[in-house]
């Protein structure tokens, strides 16, 4: 007489092993880069260095926003409520109570996280998918807009100003206005920011996440916690994210409802993953690069138009029509992105 033993599904899918993905190699090649690109603020003009450091904030940004969108497959379109939470509680923490904002980046991580933890519960937890999650993330974050700006708590639509120190400080995130120290602060949260996106995606909460999010129902079926590794994802994309916010503060010494919780900023979270490459490591920071400069290569146009383009000059909105234009053509001729496209083709060879 033989006899079978029946395995719980979800016993099974949580202690088979899982494959040790070649994620060495990206790795790598974030060290490389981080060494290669110490030097630039030493090199570039101020006003060049001034874009490369916008360039890492729009990159730390699309790193947060692909990591739930991208690899978790929940479309986001409110990330402004992140990147506002990280960017309100340092700001609050430095004005109000004099707190470093690297503590304040922090606090900003753990509020952003909750938050996004919350929302994520209840929009998961009445089934909210697609369309619908998209759009339930856009409320949230243009509630937190609101109330910022009808609250006391945070000095209503006034904002907050960084207080100006007359010495330069690590401590407090403020140095001179050229200060190569902006730079290499913000290359550092990106490479951190990429480092932890790697090592999410090659760990088992990963790749659990990545098979619900191709097929949710199979996932389940073999005794994933689908919501539980959902809202990790979440909770990780926000905290990346607020790091931006809270990064953004310090450097432009102002923030206010708008700059933090506007439609603009979900959209420049968005952007660079859709540009460079959605559900990629190097998509994001890739997307950066084309995306960052173009408010000073509009800006410029609009200043001084060539003599075919003086129609132009004075006009406002060049900018986004620029983004429209972009996004167009990327989504026609590069429906992966640049560098999806790129490791596609090369991987057919």
């Amino acid at each position: 007489m033989t006899t079978t033993t029946d395995t719980p599904a979800a016993e099974t899918a949580a202690s088979r092993p899982l494959p040790r993905l070649p994620w060495n190699k990206h790795l790598l090649a974030i060290a490389v880069l981080a060494v290669l690109l110490v030097p630039l603020p030493l090199i570039l003009p101020s006003a060049q260095a001034s874009v490369a450091v916008r360039v890492l904030i729009f990159a730390l940004m699309s790193i947060g926003w692909n990591m739930m969108s991208g690899f978790g497959g929940m479309f986001s379109f409110g990330h402004a409520a992140y990147f506002g939470i990280g960017a309100y509680t340092s700001a609050w923490l430095l004005v109000e109570h004099r707190v470093s904002p690297w503590i304040g980046m922090l606090a900003g991580m753990v509020m952003a996280a909750a938050f996004a933890a919350l929302i994520g519960f209840l929009a998961l937890r009445y089934k909210l998918r697609g369309a619908y999650f998209a759009l339930a993330t856009f409320a949230f974050a243009e509630m937190l807009r609101l109330w910022a700006t009808n609250s006391d708590f945070v000095n209503r639509a006034v904002g907050y100003h960084v207080p100006l120190r007359s010495d330069s400080s690590w401590w407090w995130i403020q140095f001179e206005p050229a200060s190569p120290n902006y730079f290499w602060i913000a290359l550092a949260l990106t490479v951190a920011a990429l480092v932890i996106s790697v090592q999410f995606v090659r760990s088992r909460a990963g790749q659990f996440t990545k098979a619900a999010r191709d097929d949710e129902d199979a996932a389940s079926a073999v005794g994933i916690p689908v919501m539980r590794y959902k809202l990790v994802t979440m909770a990780l994309s926000a905290a990346i994210t607020s790091v931006a916010g809270a990064f953004y503060v310090q450097y432009f010494l102002f923030i206010d409802p708008d700059l933090a919780f506007g439609s603009s900023v979900s959209i420049q979270a968005i952007l660079p993953a859709v540009i460079g490459g959605v559900a990629t490591i190097w998509g994001p920071v890739i997307g950066a690069v084309v995306m960052g400069p173009l408010n000073d290569v509009t800006a410029t146009v609009l200043r001084n138009p060539p003599p075919a383009l003086e129609f132009l000059q004075g006009r406002s909105g060049l900018d986004v029509i620029v983004y429209g234009t972009l996004l167009i053509i990327i989504v026609l001729l590069l429906p992966k992105g640049i560098y999806g496209t790129i490791r596609q083709r090369w991987s057919r060879r």
